[in-house]
């Protein structure tokens, strides 16, 4: 993931404040369908990419016990955060446009909420193949539209709201930016991969409070950076907080995120289901 934009980047700091106050609300829910997804496909050899701080990596080490994982991710402080949070996986920092591993040597390639991220997707998606076994898959997720994802929804109007000129942008244009099934199936096959299945899964995130997912985007995203930049402090917490409020509610809180599914294989076998 090399060049990329300085509003993508994850300072030291971030790690913490995202498996704190994020992961158990808004990834954990769908590490966890993942890992059974992957589990199903009965895997020896599991490469993630994008592994941030390990809470799919945990999964699949537990749904797929006889498996070998190796877990990568580019950045340092998300490999040395995950390698302790889930240490039975073997850890690599690594760029998914120039994986270093030999041709052929998984059964299985996962990422959660990681393609969105890469610069070039084709470039990634290519190097998914090459590294994959004959037969091998792709599984993996991205989000839905950002009108879908009720808590980041939530959190971009605080920030319009905050900055009403120049609000951040990272939400829509990133984590959001790469939610057409058929931009993203178009991709595929120009890597040579063809999608064997695409679903639409909605599920619910829980958390304690609004000001719980507020500080959890605020400090623990590139937001940050955005915010920052823009001179941001307290008061835009605040705001934050109380547009995030008026919209979920106080907490506890619950609410829908949306996100879409793929299995790819090579191109040469055909065969896809939507559901």
């Amino acid at each position: 993931m090399t060049g990329i934009d300085a509003d993508r980047q994850w300072s030291e700091s971030m790690p913490a404040a995202y498996e704190r106050y994020l992961v158990p609300v808004v990834f954990r829910p769908f590490a966890d369908d993942l890992a059974a997804r992957a589990a199903a496909l009965r895997p020896r050899r599991i490469l993630e990419l994008a592994a941030g701080t390990g809470v799919l990596t945990s999964g699949l080490l537990a749904a797929a016990p006889s498996a070998e994982v190796t877990a990568t991710d580019l950045n340092e402080a998300m490999v040395a955060l995950g390698s302790v949070r889930a240490p039975g996986a073997v850890w690599r920092q690594a760029d998914a446009q120039r994986l270093p591993f030999p041709d052929g040597g998984f059964d299985l390639v996962v990422c959660q909420f990681g393609v969105m991220f890469f610069p070039d997707r084709v470039a990634a998606f290519t190097e998914v193949r090459r590294v994959l076994a004959p037969g091998g898959r792709f599984l993996f997720n991205t989000w839905g539209p950002l009108a879908t994802h009720a808590f980041e929804a939530a959190f971009q109007a605080g920030l319009e709201r905050a900055f009403p000129a120049d609000p951040p942008r990272f939400l829509p244009t990133v984590p959001h930016g790469y939610a057409n099934p058929a931009v993203v199936a178009a991709d595929l096959a120009d890597a040579g991969l063809a999608v064997e299945e695409e679903r639409e899964l909605t599920l619910e995130g829980r958390a304690a409070s609004t000001a719980d997912v507020a500080t959890g985007y605020l400090t623990g995203t590139p937001v940050r950076a955005a915010v920052e930049a823009r001179g941001g402090g307290p008061a835009v917490r605040a705001i934050v907080i109380q547009e995030m409020t008026s919209r979920l509610g106080p907490g506890p809180v619950a609410a829908p995120m949306t996100a879409y599914v793929f299995t790819g294989r090579d191109a040469g076998c055909q065969g896809v289901v939507r559901r």
